[in-house]
């Protein structure tokens, strides 16, 4: 009977040591590239609204590469002016498409009050690009 328990033992022992000591080799750490902003050079779209309605801006940009694609667009901040940017995402591996070329990206706008409004895109590192909306 002793020499049962001892074997038992040893085959858990064992059985253990060798299923929690291996390593996963299936972990695959994914990049997911980087995020940079880019500067917005036109902005096209309706200059009235309805409340509640929701209007689409056409907002282009350059990135710096062909590779980078629009990602989304985020809030920036230039001296007390508040507005905003376009994020562009690129993909980790060397781009061999370096020739960028104008992109587009389109920005959805809806208000609930009546009013007008300033939407604006960072055009460069001291001003932004202004369109203005007059909602009914």
């Amino acid at each position: 009977m002793k020499s049962f328990k001892i074997k038992s033992t040893l085959v858990v022992l064992f059985l253990s040591t060798v299923l929690f000591s291996c390593s996963n080799d299936d972990d695959k750490v994914v990049d997911n590239g980087t995020a940079k902003n880019a500067l917005a050079t036109e902005v096209k779209g309706p200059a009235t609204g309805k409340v509640n309605e929701e209007l689409s801006y056409d907002v282009t940009f350059t990135a710096d590469n062909a590779c980078g694609v629009f990602n989304k667009f985020t809030e920036v901040t230039i001296g007390t002016e508040k507005g905003l940017q376009v994020e562009v995402k690129y993909p980790s591996e060397v781009c061999t498409m370096q020739v960028p070329t104008p992109q587009k990206a389109v920005y959805k706008f809806k208000s609930t009050v009546k009013g007008t409004f300033d939407i604006k895109f960072k055009k460069s590192e001291t001003e932004f690009i202004t369109t203005k909306v007059v909602i009914d």
